[in-house]
């Protein structure tokens, strides 16, 4: 049994003058799934896009879109997200009083809900809430800015993160967002993750070049060897 790699780049890096031409292009160039961060300033040192810019958006993709939510509070818009076409929504554990609350709010609007864990973050904080995700979210960088490097330390936690995945039986996605490449692409791979965010890796080089870019962190078999579940 293997599991799929899927690709998830970031439009944070894309060409936002022709948005909708290159939303077209990841999708043309085997991209999994259109990753849309949003930034409010506050909860993360930046500000980024917001609910119309992902409608405006939805039409020109059939790919879920995945909407990675670095705001505080976050339960106030979570509506307006999903409203605009997200189908999947991931926020920061630390980004609301009531993070369970928020996860069961997400799934009853009808997205996929994931939670995201900053590299500050331990695995542990999943203990009450991994049974209830569709998603976990490692940072491997600290959210806020694209082009960072991929944080080594991180890859200990995403291991963590598997084996607890693994021990609840659930298919749950488990992405790794931030310095990924063709370089550090594998590294996420081998430690568990199945899911890649990836915004500057992939849009560098214009859109002859975005199908290469993909590939490559993808790698030359495009599954990575699922770890049996361990025993109850």
């Amino acid at each position: 049994m293997s599991r799929p790699i899927l690709i998830a780049p970031s439009i944070l890096s894309a060409d936002f003058a022709r948005l909708g031409d290159e939303v077209r292009a990841i999708g043309a160039a085997g991209a999994d799934w259109v990753h849309f961060d949003v930034m409010d300033g506050h909860f993360v040192p930046n500000i980024s896009i917001g609910p119309g810019v992902l409608k405006a958006i939805r039409p020109h993709t059939t790919l879920p879109i995945d909407v990675h939510l670095m705001i505080a509070p976050v339960d106030v818009y979570l509506d307006a997200f999903a409203q605009a076409g997200a189908d999947r929504i991931s926020v920061h554990v630390e980004a609301g009083p009531h993070i369970h609350r928020t996860v069961q709010r997400i799934r009853d609007l009808g997205c996929k809900a994931g939670v995201v864990l900053n590299p500050g973050t331990p695995a542990k904080m999943l203990d009450y809430l991994i049974d209830d995700v569709d998603m976990v979210v490692v940072m491997s960088v600290n959210p806020g800015f694209g082009g960072q490097s991929f944080i080594t330390s991180q890859l200990r936690k995403i291991e963590a993160v598997r084996r607890m995945i693994d021990k609840t039986g659930r298919e749950i996605h488990l992405q790794v967002d931030g310095g990924i490449d063709a370089e550090t692409a594998p590294l996420a791979i081998a430690a568990g993750a199945d899911v890649l965010v990836a915004g500057t890796a992939t849009f560098r080089g214009g859109p002859g070049a975005y199908a290469g870019n993909i590939a490559a962190m993808r790698g030359p078999v495009g599954v990575a060897p699922a770890e049996p579940t361990p025993a109850a």
